[in-house]
């Protein structure tokens, strides 16, 4: 950011105004903690993450998943500070450092990247987690137009960032309420972005875009387990539109069968509705994963690739037990339509929708799962304009 200003020939001093990071200039986050560097934004309140502190569920809930700083400002210059916590896989080349998109008026006119921070080292092998300390680098927008504008920046989907400090070349404001719907939204990994290309393309991202809504994503890497703690998070949670999208964690930690699936679905949609009793509800399927149609799990990584970058994954469960109660993605599918059949006779603002119609089968042959289990970002964007749908009069979570 330029320190002077050409005027008529005369050097004018350019004012750098330094913003307090507040709840009103943050967006898509639950809670903010106040850290010795800063504010860390979190998807998850404290007493929810202190009741399973499970280093999985920790990282996926800090990583600022639809979580963006939203501000109103004449400046043409914008510098943030962040000190992101990078992931490190053992054995594996370095992950690409995530993306910072930055938004003007709706229009998504830049990008960048902060390439310092922390490191979290995980051990696919045995599970570990080692976090390695670093220090905040700094986000540089510049060359804005210099008319007042609606600034947002996007946080990066997939990685852990404290917000430390924003600079900026004109006075910032909190951007003022648009009166849009607010969409509470829960998933797994491919909710929260998975291999997204940036986080305004995650699905739910682009889907939000599309339908004229406010995001607020639940979606946690590998943790839509019909947790009690979410639901009562999600009753508690200001929304208009409210979706859940279930099942693909539930087959890949193998962690329950049929009938704890079942009574634990309804607790789940009776907690949701303690607080949101006739809010529109969407109950989402799971998307086509040809490891867990008709096998069981739990999935195990296969690293054999990981030194050249290739992370696959595969089912080991046994098709033979699933009369037994086993799960799979199919019996998922049949459960939370007959769920929701069952439940809609008495809560007409309950729908579903089959996760087959973003993206099935004929879509895994055109777009295949790069890892067999995760969208790439081609898909992302194919499954949240199919989503966008569901937004538009008529559609479940869309004007009556």
């Amino acid at each position: 950011m330029g320190a002077v200003a050409q005027t008529h020939g005369n050097v004018v001093p350019v004012q750098i105004i330094t913003t307090g990071i507040t709840a009103e200039l943050v967006r898509g986050a639950l809670e903010l903690e106040q850290t010795d560097r800063g504010l860390l934004p979190h998807r998850l309140p404290a007493w929810a993450r202190a009741q399973v502190p499970d280093p999985q569920l920790l990282m996926a809930e800090s990583q600022p998943s639809g979580v963006r700083l939203a501000f109103r400002t004449a400046a043409t210059a914008i510098e943030l500070d962040t000190l992101p916590t990078k992931r490190v896989y053992v054995g594996a080349p370095p992950r690409p450092d995530g993306i910072y998109d930055l938004v003007v008026d709706g229009r998504l006119v830049d990008q960048g990247s902060v390439p310092q921070g922390r490191a979290v080292v995980i051990d696919m092998t045995t599970g570990s987690f080692e976090q390695r300390e670093g220090e905040p680098g700094t986000l540089t927008f510049d060359g804005l137009s210099p008319e007042p504008k609606d600034v947002e920046i996007w946080l990066p989907h997939s990685e852990t960032t404290e917000l430390v400090e924003l600079r900026t070349d004109a006075p910032v404001e909190p951007l003022p309420g648009r009166g849009r719907p607010v969409w509470l939204h829960h998933g797994s990994s491919i909710s929260a972005g998975s291999e997204a290309g940036s986080p305004t393309t995650t699905w739910p991202a682009r889907a939000a875009t599309l339908g004229g809504v406010d995001l607020v994503s639940l979606g946690f890497g590998g943790s839509a387990l019909l947790d009690p703690f979410v639901a009562r998070t999600m009753r508690d949670t200001p929304a208009d539109l409210i979706s859940i999208k279930m099942g693909i964690n539930i087959v890949n930690a193998d962690v329950m069968r049929k009938r704890a699936f079942t009574a634990g679905m309804h607790g789940f949609l009776d907690t949701v509705r303690d607080g949101h009793p006739d809010t529109p509800l969407l109950v989402v399927s799971p998307i086509w994963c040809g490891l867990h149609e008709a096998t069981p799990g739990p999935l195990l990584p296969d690293t054999s690739g990981m030194k050249d970058g290739q992370l696959r994954f595969a089912s080991t469960g046994d098709p033979a037990e699933v009369p037994f109660g086993k799960l799979t993605l199919q019996v998922i599918r049949a459960e939370l339509a007959r769920i929701v059949e069952q439940r809609a006779a008495t809560d007409p603002h309950l729908h579903y929708l089959d996760g087959l119609t973003l993206y099935g089968e004929a879509d895994a042959a055109e777009l295949p799962l790069p890892d067999d289990l995760h969208p790439d970002a081609a898909t992302h964007l194919r499954i949240g304009e199919r989503f966008a749908a569901s937004f538009k009069p008529g559609g479940s979570l869309g004007p009556a």
